[in-house]
């Protein structure tokens, strides 16, 4: 397999002097094409900090966040906010759903970010949602769905734009755990049918099976599982 995104030697710490706080310590990743990746750690170990620098939110003390040729952390945030754009999907635990937008229009805008026309978007987010079975909830706004709706709105967001990269910040975090496995065979779906990569952070260990790859964040690097 092709390696899509990997990070090198990264380090990260916050604070400063004697309350500095090692996070991230020499860590080595690789994803590839199309491929499933679940990183579990206890609270606290660092896999919010790990996506955030994966997704140039955040930038590393030392070492580097590749794509093909590009090192994203050493790029001008204007550019990397085109990257992620152009390149990423993120799904949050809270799903961030924006609360005066219904439904359709929360999935339209990352393709109204790309430019794409405002017909166009509206096409391509109706197809999606009734793909997944949210065709009749277009018009309600966030506040009137169910925890597990809002999650799966928030999954065709993140992938209505076709993004080489699906990353996941505990999606399931906050769901029953019906409601977790729906949400979880929701996102490997579009993945696969994408044919993209996805990687997912969670404490969950009972979501380990659905995934290709398992690594664990321990002291601040990966180790494989």
């Amino acid at each position: 397999m092709t390696v899509l995104l990997s990070a090198h030697n990264l380090h990260k710490s916050y604070g400063h002097k004697e309350l500095n706080t090692q996070v991230l310590s020499a860590l080595e990743l690789s994803i590839k094409d199309n491929e499933s990746l679940i990183v579990t750690g206890a609270s606290g170990c660092g896999k919010t900090t790990l996506l955030h620098l994966l997704a140039g939110l955040d930038l590393p003390d030392q070492g580097e966040v590749r794509m093909g040729d590009n090192i994203i952390n050493q790029t001008s945030e204007s550019k990397r906010c085109l990257w992620r754009i152009e390149n990423l999907g993120f799904v949050y635990q809270f799903h961030h759903l924006l609360a005066e937008f219904n439904v359709l229009e929360n999935v339209m805008l990352p393709l109204l970010v790309q430019g794409k026309t405002r017909p166009m978007a509206r096409r391509r987010a109706e197809k999606m949602l009734t793909s997944v079975g949210l065709g009749t909830k277009t018009k309600l706004y966030p506040a009137e769905l169910s925890g597990g709706e809002r999650q799966r709105v928030a999954v065709v967001r993140a992938m209505v734009g076709q993004p080489r990269l699906l990353l996941a910040d505990e999606p399931t975090g906050n769901l029953d755990e019906e409601t977790a496995r729906q949400v979880i065979e929701l996102m490997l779906e579009q993945q696969q049918q994408a044919g993209a990569s996805l990687l997912v952070v969670s404490h969950n260990l009972s979501l380990l099976p659905y995934f290709n790859r398992h690594l664990q964040l321990v002291h601040g690097q990966l180790q494989a599982m």
